[in-house]
């Protein structure tokens, strides 16, 4: 990753989709130059690594072109902090990157800099990647997740053709958490509230009992052949979501392959992705 291009855009405009939901749209119509080397890919939940460089480093003084090991002569405190993000749409005509951020108050790192991001301040990134986009073979699509997901839901639905058949259940604090999503007719879109912030719900509600959990095992099961998109916090998707669709409802890896968590309960993405390596290791090690 260190090596990877870093490219550089800056805030076109930001909007407040939902008390905690905030859409930042990244363009390079002034300083930035990011579509000369950001290419758009096909995939509906494409992501970008955000590169949050630390107050005071002058980036154009940085060996060029920029990659993250422009930053390593620098000391531990001016080191960029790095998130993962969906990307909800790249409008290459407009020359613009859409990217929603969930926001929990003064949490973590990206959040914060979603409120405070003012038109014409820079913004980097690097990437895109992705794995999945529906697939017209399927007979029906499958949809779960939490906030972190809506954005490559919604992408995915905006993508499926008008005739597509499916279900997308999307877990939030509650109403005021909801966002208008496109969708074709046949495909039902259904608000799960757990009654409150994500990281703050107590047990009851979150992990192993998140509401989400028992909407998609309860949920009647279409004919055909089904396409699965779920992601979200982490025990709910690995450690129940995953085990029942892969295992309960039989449905091989080819149509579930995009099952994972993007983030889990008191941990930074740091430490997630270390808790993620380990798992697959376990599970690696359990299979062999």
């Amino acid at each position: 990753m260190a090596t990877r291009p870093i490219h550089t855009f800056e805030v076109a405009r930001t909007e407040q989709l939902t008390p905690h939901l905030i859409r930042v749209v990244l363009g390079d119509a002034g300083s930035g130059t990011g579509f000369d080397t950001f290419t758009p890919n096909s995939y509906t939940d494409a992501y970008v690594k955000l590169v949050f460089v630390a107050d005071g480093v002058d980036v154009a003084a940085l060996p060029q072109p920029l990659t993250l090991d422009s930053f390593k002569t620098l000391p531990a405190e001016q080191q960029p902090a790095v998130r993962t993000y969906t990307v909800r749409r790249a409008d290459t005509e407009r020359r613009e990157v859409t990217i929603d951020f969930v926001v929990h108050g003064d949490h973590g790192v990206a959040g914060p800099w979603a409120v405070a991001a003012t038109p014409g301040q820079p913004a980097y990134l690097m990437g895109p990647s992705g794995a999945y986009a529906p697939d017209a073979a399927a007979d029906w699509h499958l949809f779960a997740g939490d906030e972190s997901a809506v954005p490559a839901i919604g992408a995915a639905l905006e993508a499926l053709p008008d005739n597509a058949i499916g279900k997308a259940f999307i877990e939030v604090g509650g109403p005021e958490d909801e966002i208008e999503l496109t969708a074709p007719p046949g495909v039902e879109v259904n608000w799960i509230y757990r009654g409150g912030r994500a990281d703050l719900v107590p047990e009851s509600q979150a992990g192993d009992q998140a509401p989400l959990i028992a909407a998609v095992k309860e949920t009647p099961w279409l004919p055909g052949q089904v396409q699965v998109f779920i992601h979200g916090e982490a025990q709910a998707v690995m450690h129940n979501l995953r085990p029942y669709i892969r295992k309960e409802r039989g449905v091989d890896a080819k149509w579930a392959s995009s099952i994972s968590g993007y983030w889990r309960r008191g941990r930074t993405e740091e430490t997630f992705r270390q808790w993620k390596a380990e798992l697959a290791k376990a599970e690696a090690g359990a299979s062999a």
